[in-house]
């Protein structure tokens, strides 16, 4: 019998009942840094709304990789920009040490806005 491209190719076929499957694996993933709450965000979103690149990136190996990259710029991001909007508000230790409440009204609303930002530049595109 003569031998499919598939086999040509180094593929073998394990037979299951009357049928003969393939033996696929996927390439092994090399071990990545820490996958948080930005890499969780970045998979839900690729799973979803962008299934053609999540399998892409699944398929050749990369996709942990992809989303530590991720996770890494987005905390990057979100720590420089709460700097950022906490210098250029006036949110300091001594307003922290004098109101809490009002520090810690401010640096929620800080927050929040950040991680829409992050939301839209990394996470969401």
């Amino acid at each position: 019998m003569k031998k499919t491209l598939f086999e040509q190719f180094g593929g073998t076929y394990t037979k299951q009942g009357d049928y003969l499957l393939p033996n696929l694996i996927l390439p092994a993933e090399e071990e990545t840094g820490y996958i948080g709450v930005w890499g969780q965000r970045r998979l839900t979103y690729l799973k979803h709304h962008r299934k053609v690149l999540y399998y892409n990136l699944l398929t050749s190996g990369k996709l942990n990789s992809h989303l530590a990259d991720t996770e890494e710029q987005a905390q990057q991001l979100f720590s420089r920009l709460v700097k950022q909007y906490a210098e250029k508000e006036g949110v300091t230790e001594q307003l922290k040490a004098t109101d809490m409440l009002l520090w810690v009204q401010k640096m929620n609303n800080i927050s929040n806005r950040v991680i829409e930002i992050v939301n839209s530049e990394l996470i969401f595109v």
